[in-house]
């Protein structure tokens, strides 16, 4: 895989080394089992795969090489280079301004822009439409585009089975940056539809069944649904794709789901479904479902409490967040600044939108085990400063020279 050049202080001396003695112990990827830090009083259970992905690297580099490249010129992202708020910061500090944020809503009006100035394509891709936009004020929209190669797979995806006259069925977060930017690709080959969740694909399978009256799909699926769309013609035969960042086994379930629908009313077997199904597959990025698999390994090894590190709107976060939580109690933090004390960490409730503070974080048994992991845009670094905080609380922990020693002489021998 492609080394990239980030900003080394994104890289840990600690978490990075690690990452690299795994992959190399592990150039297949087929040993989930979590890293086990042994600071005598407390415990780090560090996943397999974690932090920063091929997508986000390959972005990160991007867009630094573009603030190196054109000292004394204006530079706009699109939006958020990624979910991240450490590199957004960071881009903002080094005078790098956002055309959008992450909801799409306008932060510099088009107007402002000049056929001089530099635009960065965020990861997750943006919209024809905004494409467009930007090429009519002859912006170079090419020369730094960091759209994640497996978000483009997901277009093509879509273009592919468009062509041979499927809908396309997005499993995505209707206004995050990447659906829209995949629902903008897809109808442009396609009749294109967006579900949220296996909720809403089972309210689609009913109008796909006859169950619900046709009309009322229109006002269920406002704004998820593409100019033109004929819900009696268009949902006899679709697929599914998805945004890169789901839950593998949620999409699964809402592809099968649906398949599942489509064999009942058409009365389909062997060969036929493809008559009204196409065969997509899983169109989930390595990174996601490496993380997603890690996570499921490191939920398997007992613990007393779960860290996730991350953006509080990163998609592929907030799921790993949701898999720890249905296990063990689970925090949420973009940074070590969270952790307040040995007593108190605030951290985000994704139930209810909002940062919480919660009490006696740390139980009083010895020793503690923590579960430590974080999303794909989540720097080493983040990952670094919070061991150390956490190893912080207990005055007779052994160095991390010494336990980090031990983990590669262990697995060395």
């Amino acid at each position: 895989m492609k080394s990239f050049d980030i900003p080394d202080y994104y890289r840990s001396s600690i978490i990075t080394p690690l990452k690299e003695f795994r992959r190399k112990r592990d150039k297949l990827k087929r040993d989930f089992t979590p890293t086990m830090l042994d600071f005598g009083p407390v415990r780090l259970l560090i996943a397999r795969h974690f932090g920063f992905c091929y997508g986000v690297e390959n972005a990160v580099e991007i867009a630094y090489k573009a603030i190196a490249e054109n000292p004394g010129k204006r530079i706009f992202l699109l939006s958020e280079m990624i979910h991240n708020p450490d590199v957004n910061a960071d881009l903002q500090e080094r005078g790098v301004r956002f055309i959008m944020d992450t909801s799409g809503r306008q932060i510099t009006p088009w107007t402002d822009l000049h056929p001089e100035d530099v635009i960065i394509i965020p990861a997750f891709g943006t919209t024809l439409e905004t494409q467009n936009q930007l090429a009519k004020l002859g912006l170079d929209v090419a020369k730094y585009d960091t759209t994640c190669p497996f978000v483009e797979k997901v277009w093509n995806k879509a273009s592919q089975i468009g062509q041979k006259n499927y809908t396309v069925v997005v499993h995505g977060k209707p206004s995050h940056e990447e659906t829209r930017a995949t629902f903008s690709h897809s109808k442009e080959a396609a009749p294109t539809v967006v579900v949220k969740d296996m909720s809403q694909a089972q309210r689609l399978e009913k109008y796909i069944t006859g169950e619900l009256p046709i009309e009322q799909f229109y006002t269920e699926f406002l704004g998820q649904y593409s100019e033109g769309f004929d819900a009696t013609r268009d949902l006899q035969r679709i697929g599914v794709v998805n945004q890169t960042t789901m839950l593998a086994s949620d999409t699964q379930g809402i592809a099968d789901y649906l398949k599942q629908a489509m064999i009942q009313k058409y009365a389909l077997s062997g060969d036929e479904v493809e008559n009204h199904f196409a065969n997509t597959r899983d169109t989930l990025c390595y990174a996601t479902n490496d993380n997603q698999d890690a996570t499921y390994a490191l939920l398997t090894y007992p613990a007393d409490f779960a860290i996730v590190a991350g953006g509080y709107n990163s998609s592929n976060t907030s799921h790993i967040v949701e898999l720890c939580e249905a296990k063990l109690p689970t925090y949420f933090i973009e940074s070590e600044q969270k952790i307040l004390s040995d007593k108190l960490i605030r951290h985000f409730d994704g139930h209810a939108k909002q940062e919480i503070v919660t009490e006696n974080f740390i139980p009083e048994n010895r020793p503690v085990t923590i579960a430590l992991t974080c999303g794909a845009s989540c720097p080493d670094a983040v990952v670094e400063g919070i061991l150390l905080k956490l190893v912080s609380f207990f005055p007779d922990a052994r160095t991390v020279h010494d336990v980090v020693g031990d983990v590669m002489e262990t697995s060395n021998s």
